[in-house]
């Protein structure tokens, strides 16, 4: 079932637990998504929690961590947005219609296609201004959606914000998937950051048509890691055509679909409890 989603009427207020020592930077709770290999849908995945939490109320950030392929502007549509500096030399970030806050270095760029040809250091300084130099003033969570993989971007984030709240590591339930998943969750621990728990993305194919459910990636793999790793499970994303056809459109699809919205919720409702446990 699908419809229009009112984002941006006043819900009933979710209430979180206390700022946590992501005050560093302004901004009361630092959550990380993750993933240990490409392909799994971390960045749509990361976009539309954003989304749903703002529309729960919540003052909400994105940071789109990944440098060589940052792709959160396209999904919130406003890849053709640039940056700009307040009097105070402030980054602002870009204002979506949803309620979330971004900073993407897709707003840097000369155009969609010039590639970012740097090396490890002038990475981490560019993430370190991401956090440092920009006004996220006031935002309840901050969304970090990192790269794939357990290489330099993810490790320079752990490292400016080893304080941070946790770290979401979203996975798809195939056996090859589930072997990567495994390493971010061996990652997450040697930084010593929390994991907040773990998601099972594309997690069943529900046909738009008729409704029914085919397990083309097989299903249950996510839960299973966590009961074996002791770690929070906090739900599954199916997989819908909407969902691509709406990022490609520059739509963030719990904004139309309702179905897929209540898959949100829950994981959101489930992070939330977390944070509240911290």
């Amino acid at each position: 079932m699908t419809g229009n989603i009112k984002i941006n009427e006043p819900p009933p207020r979710p209430q979180i637990g206390p700022p946590g020592k992501s005050l560093k930077y302004n901004v009361k709770h630092t959550i990380l998504v993750m993933s240990g290999k490409g392909g799994v849908g971390k960045s749509t995945f990361s976009t539309n929690l954003a989304v749903t939490l703002a529309s729960q109320g919540l003052k909400v950030g994105l940071l789109d961590a990944d440098i060589s392929g940052p792709d959160d502007a396209k999904i919130l549509g406003i890849e053709n947005e640039k940056i700009y500096g307040d009097e105070n030399g402030k980054i602002l970030p870009v204002e979506t219609k949803y309620g979330v806050n971004v900073i993407s270095m897709a707003m840097t760029l000369p155009t969609f296609d010039t590639p970012v040809i740097w090396r490890g250091s002038i990475r981490h300084k560019a993430l370190q201004q991401f956090l440092e130099d920009v006004k996220w003033d006031g935002r309840d969570l901050l969304v970090i959606d990192l790269p794939p993989g357990t290489g330099d971007e993810p490790l320079s984030i752990c490292q400016m914000i080893p304080n941070a709240d946790g770290i979401i590591i979203v996975i798809t339930p195939q056996d090859v998937a589930l072997l990567d998943a495994k390493k971010a969750i061996n990652f997450a621990r040697k930084v010593n950051i929390p994991i907040l728990g773990i998601v099972e993305n594309m997690s069943g194919f529900i046909c738009p048509h008729c409704g029914y459910e085919t397990d083309i990636f097989k299903k249950g793999g996510a839960e299973k890691i966590a009961q074996e790793y002791n770690i929070p499970y906090l739900g599954n994303i199916p997989l819908m055509p909407e969902i691509v056809e709406d990022s490609d459109a520059g739509i963030p699809a719990v904004s139309k679909n309702e179905k897929l919205m209540e898959f949100f919720k829950k994981v959101s409702e489930n992070l939330l409890k977390n944070l509240k446990n911290d």
